[in-house]
């Protein structure tokens, strides 16, 4: 039970964002935009600020335009400290739209 507990708590310390694929050129690596809204800090209306991070994609699944949750992790390279927890919603490919009209068309 101690040990469920302390193993709990060693995993709720973690950070999960969740944000936008718009780099996947690298190796294991994509680069996830995340949004925030803000408050201004005179005015208070609230204003959209976005960070990009380096996170570590195992089996480069991950494409342009998916939608990702990433989770902090020990330092993997100078820039990677996040990895990819899973994918919430996949892209809309153009190429996989064409595919599937055309096996419709041939049906």
């Amino acid at each position: 039970m101690t040990e469920q507990k302390q193993q709990k708590k060693w995993h709720e310390k973690r950070k999960h964002l969740v944000g936008v694929v718009v780099s996947d050129k690298m190796d294991k690596t994509v680069v996830v935009k995340v949004d925030r809204k803000v408050p201004h800090p005179i005015y208070g209306k609230h204003i959209i600020k976005s960070k990009k991070y380096h996170a570590h994609d195992e089996h480069n699944e991950c494409r342009v335009g998916d939608i990702v949750m990433i989770r902090e992790t020990r330092p993997l390279s100078k820039t990677k400290r996040w990895v990819v927890v899973k994918i919430l919603q996949r892209a809309r490919r153009p190429e996989e739209e064409i595919q599937k009209q055309q096996e419709g068309q041939e049906q």
